[in-house]
């Protein structure tokens, strides 16, 4: 088909996360969008790295993908329980927060019934002409094989590509080398020594936990509720086996997730406006300040960890694992001899180093937003701020039209509710009002009780250092 022949969509989908996927369930039953959505992956999949049996989403049902533009969506959570005859269990069970596995049977569930999905497509370009989006995707069968090309077009280009694993400067490159630690054999025909364990990411977590136990000793980098969660998997057997578990974050302490509701209130519209008004290098700032009220570990699962070591500890028990917090890894090798990972850590409290050995690491160190290669014909056209990442707009575009959309990935320009996903049918709202024209899930502009910044009803507000300046006349005047 050429390209003039191919259809226009009012909407092309990149990356069916759970924002992508939402705002696919959102657009379904609207006559006025006709949308389509492509990945490259071969289904829908959340997180399929840390599924560890039993553990929990941190937000309520409600933040499901729909409920919070359309309460009465077909695509809801609890229509997903009835469905399942589970809605009576989840009831009597009186907690909000939906099992991690569950929800990403949910969205599966959701997937399943939208037409608009298409899967095994990777997009390798996009350009435009006359404003219309043409996107050319590479075309995988199930082996992951490409067996052809198809081209989209569309007036509105959302990204749902999300964000991607990070490992901090002293790791990075040095997961290529893993496995360099063995000698090979020697001149004698002997073994070699054995070969360094596991270095990953908390995504690769499930499908390596067996060698990371095999590894003899353990050393999870990082905080948050994944290292958590991966530290509270494995304490028991490695503390059964006998091999050291080590916790390790440069934090000064291990953060319980702040959870408060006039906290939650910086997940609101008024938040964003005042998040993304302030100037880059604030917002920087601010950011990493705030890193504890969604990064943090949540207050069930502390308790847990805790009773589980006051548990393993009965008899006098001396445990192996360690929780080790002020500590910054500023360095990491592979020793040649024993084939061990040597972290170098630096007390941030105290200014002094200290080396760890361990058989294996897992880097619990978030993710980070990226701007995809298929952006690159469209030169120009794609703002970024001055640190190279999507600049995007209070309205979630990153072009003067106002016609690319994203959706998740700007952390960075719009803070704490970027990642919620409970706050993910609102930007879908914004993303489907600026499609169509009109609003057709109805945008809650104001929800908080407070104030984040200046009162509307201040106008004279003055700059510090003029306030400082008449603050010092009217004291030497005094």
């Amino acid at each position: 088909m050429s390209a003039d022949s191919t259809p226009i969509h009012d909407i092309l989908g990149v990356g069916i996360g759970p924002f992508g996927l939402g705002l696919a369930a959102l657009s379904e039953p609207l006559d006025d969008v006709d949308a389509i959505f492509v990945d490259q992956r071969s289904e829908f999949r959340w997180h399929p790295g840390m599924m560890i049996e039993g553990s929990t989403i941190q937000v309520p049902f409600l933040a499901d993908l729909v409920t919070m533009a359309d309460p009465t969506s077909p695509y809801s959570f609890l229509n997903f329980l009835k469905e399942r005859r589970r809605l009576y269990p989840f009831y009597i069970r009186e907690s909000f927060y939906p099992l991690r596995a569950e929800f990403d049977e949910y969205c599966r569930w959701v997937s399943a019934q939208l037409d608009s999905l298409r899967w095994n497509r990777r997009v390798v370009s996009v350009t435009r002409e006359d404003g219309v989006f043409t996107a050319l995707a590479e075309v995988a069968d199930d082996s992951g094989s490409i067996v052809g090309t198809e081209t989209y077009r569309a007036r509105h280009l959302v990204l749902g590509v999300g964000t991607k694993p990070v490992l901090p400067p002293a790791l990075q490159g040095l997961e290529g080398d893993a496995g360099a630690g063995a000698s090979g054999p020697g001149p004698d025909g002997a073994a070699g020594l054995p070969a360094a364990g596991p270095l990953i990411h908390t995504a690769d977590y499930l499908e390596n936990r067996e060698a990371l136990l095999d590894s003899g000793a353990i050393t999870i980098v990082g905080s948050g509720q994944s290292a958590a969660e991966i530290y509270r998997d494995l304490i028991d057997d490695a503390e059964d086996r006998g091999i050291r578990l080590d916790w390790v974050t440069r934090s000064p302490r291990f953060f319980p997730m702040e959870y408060t509701k006039l906290t939650l209130e910086m997940t609101s519209p008024e938040y964003t406006d005042h998040f993304r008004a302030l100037p880059e290098e604030l917002r920087e700032r601010v950011g990493r300040e705030q890193r504890t009220l969604y990064k943090g570990i949540s207050a069930d699962l502390v308790e847990d960890i805790h009773d589980t070591l006051y548990r393993l500890s009965r008899g006098g028990r001396e445990l192996l694992t360690n929780l080790i917090s002020e500590a910054e890894l500023v360095t990491a090798e592979i020793d040649p001899i024993s084939g061990e990972y040597l972290l170098g850590f630096r007390n941030t409290a105290l200014g002094k180093t200290f080396i760890r050995r361990s058989g294996s690491v897992v880097a619990a160190t978030g993710y980070k937003p990226q701007v995809p290669g298929f952006l690159s014909p469209l030169g120009d056209e794609i703002r970024l701020d001055s640190r190279g990442r999507l600049d995007v707009s209070r309205h979630y575009t990153i072009n003067d039209e106002g016609t690319i959309h994203v959706v998740g990935g700007e952390e960075h320009t719009h803070g704490v509710t970027a990642p919620d996903l409970g706050f993910g049918p609102w930007r879908a709202s914004v993303v489907l009002a600026a499609v169509t024209g009109r609003e057709p899930y109805p945008i809650e502009r104001t929800i908080a009780f407070q104030t984040f910044g200046i009162p509307a009803d201040e106008s004279d507000a003055v700059p510090d250092a003029a306030f400082a300046l008449e603050n010092s006349k009217e004291m030497s005047h005094a």
